[in-house]
């Protein structure tokens, strides 16, 4: 049996990966034959596109009442974007942000981790803060849109948004490949949460863990495939402004939607270990990429620094949760 766990997980990671892939791809080009602007198809479609592994995997586990699959694979994702994503691209190349649409979105990040912070300090996430989460995500969709269209300068974010966009697709092909990719979403997403928490009945370790790990490092592979493209292109702002991007669809849509579907009791162990170490990377990304003096610059020495932090991360949840298991 444990053969055929690894097996669902490897392949529903597969199909997930593939599926985010395309379901990208055939929402950006139907919205540009819709004539919407390249910088809202980038921070919208393609942020919403590279977490939508995250939000279906989130809401398939909180509708089997595997709470802590949801809750684990936000947060471990977020972590693995800022360390492992972010910390590859940039071992890649060295990063320069210039985009003004980023330095005016890192703020915005800070400010909803620490309102999920506060909504998580009792321990409990009900359906009334998953809902407040769920509105906080159209609210911030709302105001990149605004910020999109009242932009008075020519952002560098957009002209890479430009030659990531899928120009030569007609919006019936398009069209096609959306609801294709969405319905295998939905079917590997099952197939991952399946095998991924069987494995973990198996072997003693609880649904957190595997959520923190196996699941959240193959949710973040669209962002690490988006990470690596854009690096070998020398397409900075599009690096950080995907890690950006999708920590908030995460913090809010995922965690919001899976605590609509089945509130969630949380351990201390994640708001002082998972989540602190998420804040920490966040807060560290910020001091990095923002540019207090002009423009930001993350280079190899702090992008070692961290992937060695999510190795240390690792390692730290295997000594408190798969050792004692």
């Amino acid at each position: 049996m444990l053969l055929l766990y690894f097996l669902a997980i490897a392949a529903g990671l597969a199909l997930l990966v593939w599926s985010a892939d395309k379901f990208v791809m055939g929402a950006s080009a139907t919205a540009y034959n819709l004539g919407v602007p390249t910088l809202i198809i980038g921070i919208i479609i393609m942020g919403f596109g590279t977490s939508a592994p995250e939000i279906f995997v989130g809401a398939i586990a909180a509708l089997q009442n595997n709470t802590g699959v949801a809750i684990g694979n936000a947060i471990g994702s977020n972590i693995a974007n800022i360390a492992l994503v972010l910390g590859i691209g940039a071992l890649i190349t060295p990063l320069t942000v210039s985009s003004q649409v980023l330095r005016r979105e890192y703020p915005m990040l800070f400010g909803i981790t620490i309102f999920v912070l506060l909504l998580m300090m009792d321990l409990e996430l009900s359906r009334v803060d998953g809902l407040l989460l769920v509105l906080g995500s159209a609210a911030m969709t709302g105001w990149l849109m605004w910020l999109s269209f009242n932009s008075r300068n020519t952002d560098p974010l957009e002209t890479e948004f430009d030659a990531e966009v899928p120009h030569d697709i007609g919006t019936q092909k398009a069209l096609l490949w959306t609801f294709a990719a969405l319905v295998i979403l939905i079917g590997s997403s099952h197939l991952l949460v399946w095998g991924a928490v069987e494995l973990a009945h198996s072997f003693g370790v609880n649904d957190l863990v595997i959520g923190l790990t196996i699941i959240a490092i193959g949710t973040s592979l669209p962002e690490l495939a988006v990470t690596v493209s854009a690096a070998l292109k020398k397409e900075h702002d599009i690096i950080v402004g995907n890690v950006i991007g999708s920590n908030m669809f995460n913090s809010l849509a995922v965690i919001g939607i899976a605590c609509v579907i089945q509130p969630v009791e949380l351990s201390e162990l994640v708001l002082y270990r998972d989540y602190a170490v998420m804040f920490a990377l966040t807060i560290a990304m910020f001091v990095m990429a923002y540019g207090f003096r002009g423009v930001g610059k993350i280079n190899r020495i702090e992008a070692t620094i961290l992937v060695l932090c999510y190795m240390g991360y690792m390692g730290w949840l295997y000594q408190t949760e798969i050792a004692v298991a």
